[in-house]
């Protein structure tokens, strides 16, 4: 366990110290204190500015799906940086069209499918909500056409995405939002039900959009239920509105699939209408966006509609390209069924009492605690060279790169066997 360090990890060494120190005079007190200032990677291994070494069970919150410094990743954006990096929205290069044909494919989309490219979870949102938005305007052109998000869904902070976003501390204090935007709770299907039959009754106008992740990763890694997706989808087509899942935590292979909806146990084997991708897509590089299935949802989006100066660079599509490829060339789906077994397993079997429950698909996890110390346990494993997340104050997330080890959870089981039940509260 962390066996190149030398010093305590629990005391911040001097070149952190002083990083973070000038870190809070230059940015804006938006996340906080950092925990470190991180240096460099390699594998699922990174390295801080005093020289500790800590395994990565986070990826940059589920984004750097190779790891660190993958050879066919640095080889593919080094020999495009050489080449061209950016060209405007002006024109197209050939790893933009390459890329988009290639989620096309992984997503089955059908014939007249088409992507928009932008450069985050929340762009790749707020484009999902315009195309909800024209969508209502054919079914009702007043603009009172609402779209249904989920209790506890997260989809970004930008005004759009916040919009259908639930969490009333990063809601509340940028109100009023994007209007004609309603929550129900997931899993509850009279409520969803409801939320249509509302159509036509104090003003109310049809629904064009629902909204929802089909594993609610801000919530604690929670499934929102094959069945709740499935009759979504039913009362979706039965009036004409869009199914759109936001797929920026559980695509590109998270769950052992291309997507989660992909997945019966998740999605009841439904088909979207849109589906919103980001994190993992390029393994790093800072890519969003979704796909329209079928020329009908596709050919809302017109010249002038939504557009982005950075969207589907060159560089970034490169990079997208060698993340998909080289999961496939090295099988990785498997590896992320077995090493998602093996730690939720491991967890279990631990014998810690910290630990009550685990739940998740393949490498998106959460551990539920006894208590609900989740920072003071994400402390601790910090400080013993395990990077985790504290989600909610009694769960803890895993999200490893996808190309973790069995030697790699084994580390990361001993760390977390070993953490102490007592720890103090948040």
């Amino acid at each position: 366990m962390n066996a190149d360090n030398t010093k305590n990890l629990d005391v911040l060494g001097p070149n952190d110290d002083k990083w973070l120190g000038e870190y809070s005079q230059v940015h804006m007190n938006v996340f906080g204190t950092p925990l470190r200032v991180m240096d460099h990677g390699e594998g699922t291994h990174v390295w801080d500015v005093d020289g500790n070494r800590y395994l990565d069970f986070l990826a940059g919150i589920a984004v750097n799906s190779l790891g660190y410094a993958h050879p066919a990743w640095v080889k593919a954006v080094s020999e495009q940086a050489a080449k061209v990096a950016h060209v405007s929205n002006y024109f197209a290069s050939e790893p933009q069209i390459e890329l988009a044909a290639k989620l096309i494919e992984l997503a089955g989309a059908p014939e007249g499918s088409r992507v928009y490219f932008g450069n985050s979870g929340a762009e790749g949102n707020e484009a999902a909500i315009k195309i909800a938005k024209l969508h209502g305007r054919t079914l009702a052109d007043d603009g009172s056409s609402r779209i249904i998000a989920l209790v506890n869904g997260f989809h970004g902070r930008t005004l759009g995405a916040l919009s259908a976003t639930w969490k009333p501390a990063i809601r509340e204090p940028f109100q009023p939002l994007v209007p004609n935007i309603e929550f129900v709770e997931a899993r509850d299907t009279e409520a969803l039900k409801n939320a249509f039959a509302a159509t036509g009754k104090d003003g109310k106008g049809p629904v064009a959009a629902v909204m929802m992740e089909l594993i609610q990763g801000e919530a604690g890694v929670r499934p929102v239920g094959a069945d709740f997706v499935a009759y979504a989808r039913e009362l979706c087509t039965e009036n004409n509105a869009l199914l759109i899942i936001d797929e920026v935590q559980t695509g590109i292979g998270r769950t052992g699939s291309w997507f989660a909806f992909q997945r019966k146990e998740l999605s009841g084997g439904v088909k979207p209408d849109v589906v919103t991708f980001a994190k993992g897509v390029a393994g790093g590089f800072p890519m969003g966006g979704m796909i329209a299935f079928g020329s009908k949802v596709a050919d809302l989006f017109t010249p002038g509609s939504h557009g982005s100066t950075f969207a589907g660079n060159p560089l970034g599509a490169a990079a997208g390209l060698a993340t998909l490829s080289t999961i496939e060339q090295e099988h990785l789906f498997a590896n992320v069924e077995a090493r998602g077994a093996q730690l939720r397993d491991g967890i279990m079997a631990s014998g810690n009492p910290l630990y009550e429950s685990v739940r998740g698909c393949g490498l998106l996890d959460a551990v539920q605690l006894s208590h609900p110390c989740a920072h003071a346990v994400m402390n601790w494993c910090l400080e013993h060279g395990l990077i985790v997340n504290a989600v909610r104050a009694d769960a803890l997330r895993f999200a490893p790169p996808l190309i973790v080890s069995e030697s790699d959870v084994e580390e990361a089981l001993a760390i977390l066997k070993a953490v102490p039940a007592d720890l103090p509260d948040d």
